[in-house]
């Protein structure tokens, strides 16, 4: 430990409270990252009950670097906190997919003490990214988990021209229209009721509908995004009018309880479920570049980084009244 101390905020009795902690000292490639904002994510609600550092979108200012960083100096603004390591030499690592490496540092499987929602992080120098000029600290931030999921997912299966459907319009799905959008692809979205049309429309969806008419497309879509809180009917649109053939389904969120799908209309029509979690270190330095030229801009609303701030961030979440990322502002 370097002996300086910070506040953390961890899970205890089913809130997130404010707690004391150390800042471990550095290692030769590591950054200590002072951090100024970061975005609420449901994530965290989920590793709450663990009692670990929370906190996986942070954006700040580098404070202090380890004897062996080259590409980081003290006054960089860098973000990041879901990727925190991974081994460098499995097939996974040479092949640029890293997240998936076994040896992996992810938020909630280990490193348990260091989260975006404390005063400092501590981050590999190749595991945090440099932000942009033109992206300011409170868009950024959410940006390291949710924008980073969201594209790796889009430019790994979406082709230039295809029609795009994305189920909801929260804080996965709000982005995933922009960047869609951007990507040359045509956005369909679907909802649960109509009140957010409006809105849909201005992140550049070209079609909107209401989750239980699916069928009222006019053409089907060829991938199909999941980013809302809970599975739509699979019977419903897992059918050609709907989904083309061949088509792909893309879950970008777990809502509780099991993915049960129709067997037989995955193999009549050919059906594929694609997996994907947040982007690997060279995707995501991509998609802060395309966020900046495509100028994608996360939906937010700021709170204070203190423990009534974050309690506020989490009763809107739970509401869903949260308009679409909560970020989270240090003082």
């Amino acid at each position: 430990m370097s002996g300086k101390s910070q506040n953390v905020y961890r899970g205890k009795e089913g809130a997130i409270k404010q707690a004391q902690g150390k800042v471990r000292a550095l290692g030769p490639l590591d950054v200590r990252i002072k951090i100024t904002h970061s975005s609420l994510c449901a994530t965290d609600l989920l590793y709450l009950p663990a009692g670990i550092a929370l906190g996986h979108e942070g954006v700040g200012l580098v404070e202090e670097v380890g004897s062996a960083v080259k590409n980081l100096k003290i006054g960089d603004r860098v973000g990041g906190g879901f990727h925190r390591g991974s081994c460098g030499y499995c097939r996974f690592c040479l092949k640029g997919e890293d997240i998936f490496c076994s040896e992996r540092v992810i938020f909630g499987e280990s490193d348990s003490d260091n989260g975006t929602f404390s005063d400092y992080y501590i981050g590999k120098e190749t595991y945090v990214h440099k932000i942009p000029e033109s992206i300011a600290s409170e868009h950024a931030a959410p940006l390291q988990c949710a924008g980073a999921t969201v594209y790796s997912a889009l430019v790994d299966v979406v082709k230039p021209a295809q029609r795009v459907g994305i189920i909801g319009i929260g804080g996965l799905g709000h982005l995933a229209i922009q960047f869609a959008s951007k990507m040359g692809a045509e956005v369909v979205v679907f909802s649960r009721t109509d009140d957010k049309e409006k809105e849909a429309r201005e992140f550049g969806a070209d079609e909107f509908y209401l989750l239980r008419k699916p069928d009222a497309m006019k053409e089907p879509v060829d991938v199909l995004v999941l980013t809302g809180s809970r599975y739509p009917d699979w019977n419903a649109f897992l059918t050609p009018n709907v989904l083309a053939r061949m088509g792909k389904i893309v879950p970008l969120l777990a809502p509780h309880g099991p993915m049960e799908l129709p067997a037989g209309k995955l193999l009549t029509n050919g059906y594929n479920l694609e997996s994907h979690l947040v982007a690997s270190r060279g995707v995501h330095n991509d998609m802060l570049k395309f966020a900046a030229h495509h100028k994608v801009t996360p939906a937010i609303e700021k709170f204070d980084l203190t423990e009534e701030g974050i309690g506020k961030a989490v009763e809107k979440m739970k509401s869903g009244s949260i308009r679409y990322r909560g970020v989270l502002v240090a003082k």
